[in-house]
């Protein structure tokens, strides 16, 4: 078992930045694949960015590339999510996930464990 929890979710305006944590504990940290997700009112949950178990490999959402970054520190179980430029349609609910499988893994059904999500707000 992993368990998540994400912090750093919050209110911006259009244009600002925030960065999102979360913090693992349970089994080793470093040998799962991270990722994550977003879901807004109505929506089917969406991919954002995933990154290897090392951190050396990244990969992101065409919406988001560019203005994301996704990093993590396996000394302190923990992955980052940088989001810089943000737009009303970046508001959602984020989630963090891990996966077992690999880097290129964008469907919420092939990670196998999720925290509970925090609300990032955009305003215009």
């Amino acid at each position: 078992q992993v368990q998540l929890v994400e912090s750093g979710g919050g209110l911006v305006q259009a244009g600002g930045s925030l960065r999102l944590s979360c913090a693992a504990s349970g089994r080793t940290f470093s040998s799962y694949a991270m990722g994550w997700f977003r879901q807004a009112p109505g929506k089917e949950r969406e991919f954002v960015a995933s990154i290897s178990w090392s951190g050396v490999s990244t990969y992101y959402a065409d919406s988001v590339k560019g203005r994301f970054t996704i990093s993590r520190d396996n000394a302190k179980n923990t992955q980052y999510l940088q989001m810089n430029s943000l737009k009303p349609e970046d508001t959602a609910v984020y989630y963090c996930a891990a996966n077992g499988r690999g880097l290129r893994y964008t469907s919420p059904i092939e990670y196998d464990y999720w925290g509970q999500g925090t609300q990032v707000t955009v305003s215009s």
